[in-house]
């Protein structure tokens, strides 16, 4: 299993709440979070770790590129205009098989870290083309919802609430043949991943869920004093502006 880290976009909520750093940079537990990141893949048995980040960010962050080396992380400059642009660029960089892809602010603890790789890899190993991370906790301001059969296999994507509620976590395990086919998704006009999920869904691929208690996704100023508290350590003051 191969993985790539997804920090194409520019974190402008995160400006917006005065958060100046790039969203890549931004410390959970004294650690950048692209770097927290690059920790747990490896830990998780990834062979090879690669980030598509954006342009700007490593002109900004001179030191960044050799941080990276240091780490063992392969970066993929980029000035993707949406996720699913990043995931195919990424993955021109990325070595065939299996892959598993997450955004760059995506925070989880170790355990379910360990937990949810050992059910995606399995799946992906019984015949399933990918799998998404899936949680009942619900605190993002554009959620993707999931329906799901009797199997476990996703139904159905949606963007308005559904019962019972569970929702995407940044998290996509897939298959050697499922990545192939992002490239071919955007020339039909699909542009974001979950444009991409739902296509394969339409298109009769099997998509599974693997269930985690709770996935912090680190959109605004208020959510990285979450993420700290949800991983045990003490929540940082925020800049008035977010609060």
């Amino acid at each position: 299993m191969h993985a790539l880290i997804l920090a194409g976009g520019e974190g402008s909520r995160l400006r917006a709440d005065g958060v100046t750093t790039p969203k890549a940079l931004v410390e959970i537990g004294g650690r950048p979070l692209v770097f927290r990141l690059v920790e747990s893949l490896r830990e998780l048995g990834c062979v090879t770790v690669t980030a598509a980040i954006r342009r700007s960010v490593l002109e900004e962050a001179v030191t960044l590129a050799r941080d990276a080396r240091s780490a063992g992380l392969q970066v993929v400059p980029c000035d993707t205009p949406s996720s699913l642009h990043t995931l195919a660029q990424g993955l021109e960089a990325v070595a065939p098989g299996p892959i598993l892809c997450t955004m760059v602010d995506t925070v989880m603890r170790a355990d379910d870290w360990r937990l949810l790789f050992q059910r995606a890899d399995g799946l992906l190993q019984d015949g399933a083309d990918a799998c998404v991370a899936v949680t009942p906790f619900v605190d993002d301001e554009t959620p993707l919802w999931v329906t799901r059969r009797s199997d476990g296999l996703v139904r159905s994507f949606a963007s308005k609430p559904v019962t019972p509620a569970l929702v995407t976590g940044g998290v996509y395990f897939l298959s050697s043949g499922i990545r192939e086919l992002a490239p071919r998704v955007i020339s039909l006009g699909v542009t974001r991943m979950r444009g991409f999920l739902s296509w394969l869904v339409e298109h009769g691929y099997h998509v599974a869920t693997a269930d985690v208690e709770r996935i912090v996704d680190l959109d605004r100023g208020r959510d990285l004093a979450q993420a700290v508290t949800w991983l045990g350590g003490i929540a940082p003051a925020l800049p008035k502006a977010s609060l």
